[in-house]
């Protein structure tokens, strides 16, 4: 009975790499005959496991079911889980603390010592410095991914960070979490341009509106182009600053929202960052 079970437990684990394999690739992984795969899928089944029978040649995935039945982790994966419901229980999104709490009370509760040892020490270790931020409603967010993976016209209300409230129609790049806020980035379809949003000021209209052909964003990179627009707003004076140093360097040790570019040729060896002020 214990080898049955701890072959079930590998067979699971394999299955858990989301890939196809067919029933001899399996049987060669856990040294039994393919008879004896059919019977261990079966268990699993039983279990609730929902085993997926490929087309083509005898095979096996594991794919989604009903209900959420028990993983299996890896150390490296045990440990990350960990460290995010950590930072999940401190987050920004409304309502999930308690739940991440939970999850990590659990999840603290089965971990072998040498990992609990490290969950532990990393976080005594690590102290935490960031300023409130305003949290974001779990269905607001989700609305707003889902408006973006579908490119999906969104219209919302949106209000400055004067108070006024606006009716806002976009087609939605990016969803970008920075410095504890989440953060849109779409084409402002009224104002035939690029704007960034706050999430936590907006309320989303249903339902979406048409599908569109995406635009290219300028540069391509959503954490880049939302870095550039945070650092060029914040400040109410421009600047040109010359860092005697390499760019990388710089850009290790000075604020990541910085912009960078190289000087010019008759300027001494070093970087300069040209802060501009985006259009609102």
């Amino acid at each position: 009975m214990l080898e049955t079970s701890a072959r079930l437990l590998k067979l699971l684990a394999l299955l858990q790499t989301h890939r196809d394999w067919t029933g001899a690739e399996l049987a060669d992984r856990l040294d039994v005959t393919t008879r004896t795969v059919r019977r261990d899928v079966d268990r699993l089944r039983e279990l609730g496991y929902p085993v997926h029978a490929t087309q083509g040649t005898a095979g096996y995935r594991l794919g989604a079911g009903a209900s959420l039945p028990p993983l299996l982790l890896d150390d490296e994966e045990a440990v990350a889980v960990a460290v995010g419901l950590r930072n999940a229980s401190d987050g920004t999104v409304a309502g999930i603390e308690e739940s991440a709490l939970r999850a990590l009370t659990k999840l603290e509760q089965v971990l072998p010592p040498r990992l609990a040892h490290r969950v532990r020490t990393l976080r005594a270790a690590t102290v935490r410095v960031s300023a409130p931020a305003a949290t974001v409603e779990p269905d607001t967010l989700m609305a707003v991914a889902d408006a973006c993976q579908r490119r999906e016209g969104l219209r919302f209300d949106y209000r400055s960070h004067h108070g006024s409230s606006t009716i806002r129609r976009v087609e939605p790049h990016s969803l970008v979490h920075f410095s504890r806020y989440w953060y849109l980035i779409a084409w402002d379809v009224e104002r035939a341009d690029w704007r960034t949003f706050r999430v936590d000021r907006l309320t989303p209209r249903i339902p979406t509106g048409p599908r569109f052909t995406p635009r290219e964003l300028p540069g391509g990179d959503p954490a880049a182009y939302l870095s550039m627009q945070l650092s060029s707003a914040r400040w109410p004076f421009r600047a040109t600053v010359l860092v005697h140093a390499p760019i990388e360097e710089a850009q290790a040790r000075l604020w990541p929202g910085m912009v960078w570019s190289k000087p010019s040729t008759t300027a001494p060896a070093g970087c300069t960052w040209v802060p501009t002020r985006p259009r609102r």
